[in-house]
């Protein structure tokens, strides 16, 4: 199987490149893009780090799989001595107290971070242009977006300015960037990977996520940041995935797909052609095909952003300048508060507040956020009962193509619309995978709850087929 991490390992432990020109030659690049994917580089760091891996592979001592490595990290995790600015204006100067323990556990592993990436501010929008770094631009087309919200993460994959890149999963913030820049991102079963440490957007679908240019590099970073943590009580204990396990597609037998994707009058001509097309090369290699009902992808759009800016509302109303942040001083506490928070919060950070305390306003909260709720429900048995059917579900990761850059600011409910593939597998808590194959915006893979494994294999399927 394609790795980078494997082939750089390789090289390393033979002496044909050392881990600090690796490491300086990643950083040269960094420095010198013009995508607006770098919030902060890590160069002091990341040099120390790969001096003592040289000196390790200097003595004959063997190095694991992933030291050395370098990898790039949105800039919504906790490293310790580090800026975490969520790419916002009140959290520009912010330093890390602390350690994300998915980031610890790379770390631990040997891998080098090279780099904060930029993103939408506090991940709030899908084109990582809500940001005070500038808006990221696509790795193919610079002209149009880099996708949102781990836009950062998934151009400097692409460009090769990292060897994989943690985003964070949402309602498809690693999902979309890497389809709009063809590469793999995946959005783990929810509680796979701890959460401890990534700044909380919506708490019940928030997801650690690896991004990456194969299969099996994302296998490798899944499996070590993997695991239950006793500072996150939604995690689980999980077994390894091994490469022998997703080499080959034994034991897909049906495939499904939700019609009412496919038949939508939003979905670009061209990716529906190119969508159906992969369906019938599917069929070709003797899988069952199966069209499923699903809720209209509206319903799983207005679902999703009652919750999320529910839980935006509530997360965010820490963030007033006393203890974290930018604090701008007015005549009273109140309005020290209020002009913190309206000076330094983004537009679209601010409108999701303000929908998320509507949701949460007493009057209001049995009609919208209760229904919301019992809907989301509704979606999980919806999918429970999907995979009683099928072993996989595919669809497309976005209706339509990456937009240019500025048309999503002049249009937030296109931009929300343009999530309207990826929240109901955030809803469900299910494994989704981007693969960068089938339309031009890639294909989504999605199996059961703790089903991982099923995804990877899957789209190693995929790889060859399409």
């Amino acid at each position: 199987m394609d790795s980078q991490i494997k082939q750089l390992h390789q090289q390393l432990m033979n002496k044909e490149i050392s881990c600090t020109a690796l490491i300086q030659e990643k950083l040269d690049l960094l420095k010198a893009n013009t995508n607006n994917t770098v919030n902060t580089l890590l160069d002091s760091l990341a040099l120390e780090l790969a001096t003592k891996v040289d000196t390790k592979i200097a003595n004959g001592e063997p190095i694991g799989l992933l030291e050395g490595i370098p990898f790039g990290i949105k800039d919504v995790y906790m490293l310790q001595g580090t800026y975490t600015t969520a790419s916002s204006q009140l959290l520009k100067n912010y330093k890390s107290a602390y350690t994300a323990t998915a980031i610890q556990k790379l770390l631990d592993a040997g891998a080098i971070p090279i780099v904060k990436e930029n993103c939408d501010s506090f991940g709030h929008g899908s084109s990582s242009e809500n940001t005070i770094f500038g808006a990221v631009k696509n790795a193919i087309n610079p002209n149009l977006v880099g996708g949102g919200s781990s836009g950062g993460s998934a151009v400097n994959v692409a460009k090769d300015y990292t060897v994989f890149s943690i985003g964070g999963d949402t309602g498809g913030s690693v999902r979309q960037p890497a389809g709009y820049n063809h590469v793999y991102g995946l959005k783990p079963t929810y509680g796979r990977i701890s959460r401890y440490g990534l700044m909380a957007y919506a708490s019940s679908t928030d997801c650690v996520g690896p991004i990456a240019k194969s299969v099996e590099d994302i296998r490798i970073v899944l499996n070590v940041m993997s695991g239950k943590d006793v500072k996150d009580q939604t995690t689980y204990a999980s077994s390894e995935i091994t490469k022998e396990t997703i080499s080959n597609a034994e034991g897909i037998k049906t495939v499904g797909y939700f019609k009412n994707f496919i038949e939508n009058e939003a979905i670009d001509s061209k990716i529906k052609a190119d969508f159906l097309d992969a369906i019938e090369k599917i069929k070709a290699k003797g899988i069952v095909v199966k069209e499923l009902d699903f809720f209209k992808s509206d319903i799983l759009v207005s679902t999703y952003y009652t919750l999320a800016m529910a839980e935006t509302a509530s997360n965010l109303s820490r963030l007033d300048g006393s203890n974290y942040g930018h604090r701008i001083e007015d005549k009273n506490l109140k309005e020290s508060y209020a002009i913190t928070r309206s000076e330094n919060f983004s537009e679209e950070t601010k409108r999701r507040i303000v929908g998320g305390n509507q949701v949460l306003s007493q009057g209001f909260s049995d009609e919208i956020y209760l229904k919301g709720l019992a809907l989301r429900d509704a979606i999980s048995e919806n999918f429970e009962n999907d995979f009683k059917e099928v072993d996989i579900i595919i669809s497309p990761v976005t209706p339509s193509t990456p937009p240019k850059i500025g048309d999503s600011l002049k249009d937030p409910l296109a931009m929300y619309l343009s999530d309207a593939y990826t929240v109901g597998f955030s809803l469900g808590q299910l494994p989704t995978l981007t693969v960068p194959q089938g339309t031009e915006t890639g294909l989504q893979i999605t199996a059961a709850k703790n089903n991982d494994e099923l995804v990877l294999k899957f789209a190693n399927f995929l790889k060859d087929t399409i």
